[in-house]
């Protein structure tokens, strides 16, 4: 048996309290559109470096930025999964949510867990950024 329907007001104190998750889930899209570029233009460096012939004496030395570009390209991939998982986690808050209104339901400590989990994944996921961005601009890429 179902419980009675959540009146309005229920539903949009619960739209209120999700609206803030909700931003924090579009800055994370954004940011994972980011990242993505950066892997983008990471793989695409890596390709052309790769296609360079060992016998081209003149660029073949570019080929010895592959290993970095090859950590690089770890790192935000590590970066775009720990979004991931943060978004999913804050997907996930705002449906417990909606769900513990319609059940009536206690929903305080699942909620702040959740919470919790998102911003740890968005900082290991930051952190992961921050030491690609580091890598980057630390060790120029050779420009041939």
């Amino acid at each position: 048996m179902l419980p009675d329907t959540p009146s309005v007001s229920q539903l949009s104190h619960v739209i209120s309290q999700a609206a803030a998750p909700a931003f924090l889930l579009g800055a994370l899209a954004a940011f994972i559109a980011v990242l993505i570029s950066r892997l983008n233009r990471t793989i695409d460096r890596s390709i052309y470096l790769n296609q360079i012939p060992d016998e081209d004496q003149v660029r073949c030395r570019l080929k010895a930025d592959l290993p970095r570009l090859v950590r690089r390209a770890a790192m935000i991939n590590r970066a775009i999964f720990w979004s991931i998982m943060g978004s999913i986690s804050i997907g996930v808050m705002i449906i417990v949510g909606f769900v513990s209104a319609f059940f009536q339901i206690q929903h305080e400590r699942g909620v702040a867990i959740l919470f919790i989990i998102s911003i740890a994944a968005f900082i290991v996921s930051l952190v992961d950024f921050a030491r690609e961005v580091r890598i980057a601009l630390s060790e120029f890429d050779h420009h041939g």
